[in-house]
């Protein structure tokens, strides 16, 4: 008789279950958590025979597309393309709101029927994060968590129940300030508000319409990673951007996990062009779609991989690294960021949360105590995650002996100097 083999049970990490507590001697019975979108889990018997009866391509659609209205919900910015396409056929949105004059203030400061913006906005945001955020937990978290050798970047590791409930309480707080400044710019420019959106594709030269998108996503994308960077200087690190490195396995719940003050700040600097530069708002908001699409994909903890027609664009486990090795691969959607200021993960170099400034520390440089803890992260990488399912970044045998004779050296030069 054969030995039975023993399934990894990746709901249990360092000894502490993830999503069960014990209840009259049994461990069977599910932590109905609602902090922790735990509702898909306690029915995912009944969702799993739904989706059984869905094919396969259809099924793949269906999670694309919710990841595409997360993103539009965490951000509200569908509130704002709502308002853009009223306003291309029917003028004013705020003209058409039933709304007494209560407060002068808000209409001279053109956010007439801001309430109504911003309980649309509130409303629908936060029905799509738990909603769909629970949708997508469900599909990988739950469904798939028998097998997370198959799909997670990290596999033998994932977030404690503890990590789970403050990813979802912060991501809550930014989403209402995120749903907050975007009611605030819909009502704005629902009212004649001062900007540079125009509608008409045909006011500026046709040129400028398709330009628009290739300018909007440079801009914004190096922005950003300079954005991120700068947060990763030691006291906007420790102050602001730490909070958001909690999540050593980050799930797309992570996405808006992050300082009240920071993403206002980024939130802010992404619409700037919407105020200073003539912009058609479909090109605006098209570019918008892709980068909030592949927030969440960078933060899901999925191998995700980037597709043929995407060669500017990293695979989900370049974040991942920077999640894992904390002051590494700044950049979001263009990796060459990285490349060019030298912040790109090397592979004979040691990141921590201690190391600042992405150049990490040389293999040579590194302690016993550096070097061990970074070879066990190394091995918790996925394979699959990476091109050609191999880990780029292992140490092999001969590159630890390099270093051996690399450090005796470097010993030996200091003993002469002496």
């Amino acid at each position: 008789m054969g030995v039975k083999k023993k399934r990894h049970d990746p709901s249990v990490q360092n000894g502490h279950a993830k999503m069960y507590h014990q209840t009259n001697g049994s461990v069977n019975d599910t932590f109905v958590d609602p902090m922790a979108v735990t509702w898909t889990e306690k029915y995912s018997s009944r969702i799993e025979k739904v989706w059984s009866k869905i094919p396969k391509f259809v099924g793949t659609f269906l999670v694309t597309t919710a990841i595409c209205c997360m993103g539009l919900g965490i951000s509200g910015d569908w509130l704002l393309i709502l308002v853009h396409v009223i306003k291309q056929y029917r003028g004013h949105v705020a003209d058409n709101l039933n709304v007494t004059d209560v407060d002068g203030l808000l209409e001279s400061l053109k956010l007439k029927g801001f309430g109504y913006f911003w309980l649309g906005a509130s409303t629908i945001s936060y029905t799509i994060y738990y909603g769909i955020g629970g949708f997508l937990h469900w599909y990988f978290y739950v469904r798939q968590r028998d097998r997370p050798e198959e799909w997670k970047c990290q596999p033998t590791k994932f977030l404690s129940p503890e990590l789970e409930r403050h990813e979802i309480m912060f991501g809550s707080l930014s989403l209402l300030l995120n749903s907050t400044t975007t009611a605030m710019v819909a009502c704005y420019v629902s009212n004649g508000g001062y900007s540079t959106i125009y509608y008409d594709p045909f006011e500026y030269p046709i040129w400028w319409f398709f330009l628009q998108f290739a300018v909007i996503f440079l801009y914004q994308d190096y922005a950003t990673y300079w954005l991120h960077r700068i947060y990763h200087i030691p006291f906007l690190y420790k102050h602001f951007h730490k909070l958001h490195h909690k999540y050593k396995q980050p799930t797309a719940f992570s996405v808006t996990a992050i300082h009240p003050v920071e993403s206002t700040h980024i939130q802010l600097t992404l619409i700037l062009p919407i105020f200073l530069i003539p912009i058609h708002w479909a090109p605006f908001y098209i570019v918008a779609l892709y980068t909030y699409y592949h927030g969440i994909i960078d933060h899901s903890g999925i191998n995700f991989k980037a597709h043929w027609w995407q060669p500017w664009q990293p695979d989900a486990i370049f974040h991942d690294n920077h999640h894992q090795y904390f002051h590494v691969n700044f950049a979001f959607n263009i990796y060459f960021w990285d490349i060019l200021h030298g912040t790109y993960r090397r592979k004979d170099r040691v990141y921590t949360e201690d190391i600042y400034y992405g150049r990490g520390k040389e293999l040579t440089k590194a302690s016993a105590k550096e070097l061990k803890a970074d070879i066990e992260e190394r091995k918790s990488e996925n394979p699959k995650a990476y091109r050609d399912n191999k880990l780029v970044y292992d140490l092999s045998n001969e590159d630890l002996q390099e270093q051996n004779v690399a450090t005796m050296i470097t010993k030996k030069k200091k003993k002469k100097h002496y």
